[in-house]
């Protein structure tokens, strides 16, 4: 298992063709508190660099990017009910979607330590 990262906060971690995405510690520290997760339907074409949902917060709303190409194949249900999660786990419990990815195209796309780097150029 690889995980990656987007200069937009999301992440990915591919396992062969199945991605699981959701978006970063940092963007869930500066959403603040998550109050809705709108996640795509299973068998939906999500597209590289494209919105394919979005979160709210009591401070903002945001789109969420796919940083990879593939079609939904589960969402994470529990979102709709407890969407904090996304605030508790951001990395792990607080998961929007798995997909097969149908592009193996991983340019843009960062390692843990050129991400970290990265936010390090943000404060």
């Amino acid at each position: 298992m690889k995980i990656f990262y987007t200069k937009e906060h999301e992440w990915v971690k591919i396992e062969g063709t199945t991605g699981t995405i959701g978006i970063s510690v940092y963007a869930a520290e500066q959403l603040g508190d998550i109050t809705y997760v709108e996640v795509p339907d299973v068998g939906e074409d999500l597209v590289k660099g494209e919105t394919f949902c979005s979160v709210e917060s009591v401070k903002a709303a945001s789109d969420i990017y796919a940083p990879v190409s593939g079609v939904v194949t589960a969402t994470n249900d529990e979102l709709m009910e407890t969407p904090e999660i996304v605030n508790e786990s951001a990395e792990d419990e607080g998961w929007i979607v798995t997909l097969e990815i149908t592009d193996t195209d991983r340019e843009g796309l960062l390692t843990a330590e050129e991400y970290d780097a990265y936010l390090e150029t943000l404060d």
